[in-house]
């Protein structure tokens, strides 16, 4: 059964010329993934109040949807603000949650976009409206259909938000990689923080994600996993400041893959952020971390015949 993989970029997010965001990625990245039968599209729901609300703040949530964000809040969050970031958001953070429940249900699923990990409870940043795995999580403990979710932030930047919002609830371990220099500036307390000097390459990235995966059953036994599979560690990354080849990114995705498969944990993908000088290599990474979670549903489902 192929992997399956939740999209919303044909939510058109309206952005100014110019803007340095790279949205054309998530539809490239869609195109590709439609060409190849490993996996299989799915329209994305759009999260509803009641979702976003276990992890966002009533007044925040009325000032998203009302417009009400004022300058200060649309510059902190980057793009303007219209009823289609309104709408993009929603999905964007439905396609998290849909691929949560696939990935129960089949071992593995992913969402095209999501990541939005500098979502606060209260607050917009980075690109980032809805906090995505975190809504997810909280809905997954919520609805008992896990008791302890393990949160793997590969993203470059130190994903803020989600450890702020998890910070509240026992049920979720929060580990981020990140550059130790990079955005953003201050930084709120994950339960597991690794942090990384500027130029860092594939071998030392590698040996301090894996010593924190080692890491993890000593201090949790987590029975979810959220990846979050930045592109944005890459050495050409113009954000990034970190130097990982694409190699050694796919290395990355192949150490989480295997710890999911060692504790026979089902897990949810999403993309997190990526800026390359050429969009081909953004897509070309994303496209390697969802092959590498597809071998994980086969596998597991080939063990287990399927969640």
């Amino acid at each position: 059964m192929p992997l399956a993989c939740y999209y919303a970029d044909h939510f058109v997010l309206p952005l100014p010329d110019g803007h340095r965001f790279p949205m054309a990625k998530y539809r490239l990245l869609r195109e590709r993934v439609a060409s190849d039968a490993q996996f299989e599209l799915h329209e994305a729901p759009a999260a509803t109040d009641q979702q976003l609300l276990r992890c966002h703040t009533p007044d925040y949530l009325r000032r998203v949807t009302g417009g009400q964000l004022d300058r200060q809040e649309i510059r902190r969050l980057g793009f303007p603000w219209s009823p289609q970031l309104v709408e993009r958001s929603r999905r964007s953070t439905g396609a998290t949650i849909a691929a949560t429940h696939a990935a129960l249900r089949e071992g593995a699923a992913a969402n095209l976009a999501g990541g939005t990990h500098h979502a606060h409870s209260d607050a917009a940043e980075g690109f980032c409206v809805f906090n995505d795995c975190a809504v997810a999580a909280f809905e997954l403990l919520e609805l008992e259909l896990a008791s302890q979710v393990l949160i793997i932030d590969t993203d470059v930047h130190q994903g803020n938000g989600t450890a702020q919002i998890c910070a509240q609830h026992p049920g979720i371990f929060t580990l981020s990689i990140h550059g130790d220099k990079n955005f953003p500036v201050r930084k709120m307390q994950s339960d597991l923080d690794i942090a990384l000097p500027d130029g860092c390459e594939d071998e030392r990235y590698l040996a301090a994600l894996e010593g924190a995966l080692q890491q993890i059953p000593k201090e949790i036994e987590p029975d979810f996993v959220f990846y979050l599979a930045g592109a944005d560690a890459f050495e050409e990354d113009r954000l990034g400041r970190l130097s990982l080849s694409k190699e050694g990114l796919r290395q990355r995705d192949q150490l989480v893959v295997q710890f999911c498969r060692s504790l026979h944990l089902p897990a949810a993908l999403c993309m997190g952020g990526g800026y390359a000088t050429q969009i081909k290599d953004i897509v070309d990474i994303h496209f390697n971390s969802l092959s590498q979670l597809a071998d994980l549903r086969l596998n597991m489902s080939s063990e287990s015949n399927g969640f």
